[in-house]
């Protein structure tokens, strides 16, 4: 599977309380669950009206799947091809 960072525009999320951030995931695993295993939620990163979502699939159609079944949109699907960190330096 690749690794993607998919850039949703969802205005207002940064004020989500947890019940509304629980409500999503749930939105989410439901979709996720249609697909499975094609593709598979890592994490998300929510920032001023948007999230940053890291994902495994097998394609971008596979994202763009899961974004039509949960209604979430993927404004921006971008494959991860690496990962660097402080550690990184030592080679």
């Amino acid at each position: 599977m690749k690794k993607y960072m998919i850039e949703r525009k969802i205005p207002g999320v940064h004020t989500m309380g947890e019940s509304d951030l629980s409500g999503a995931a749930k939105t989410s695993n439901a979709a996720l669950a249609q697909l499975a295993p094609k593709v598979q939620w890592v994490h998300s990163y929510v920032a001023k009206d948007q999230t940053f979502c890291v994902y495994l699939a097998n394609n971008e159609d596979d994202i763009r799947e899961h974004a039509r079944i949960s209604g979430f949109p993927a404004n921006v699907i971008t494959e991860i091809t690496g990962v660097i960190d402080p550690t990184t330096e030592r080679g």
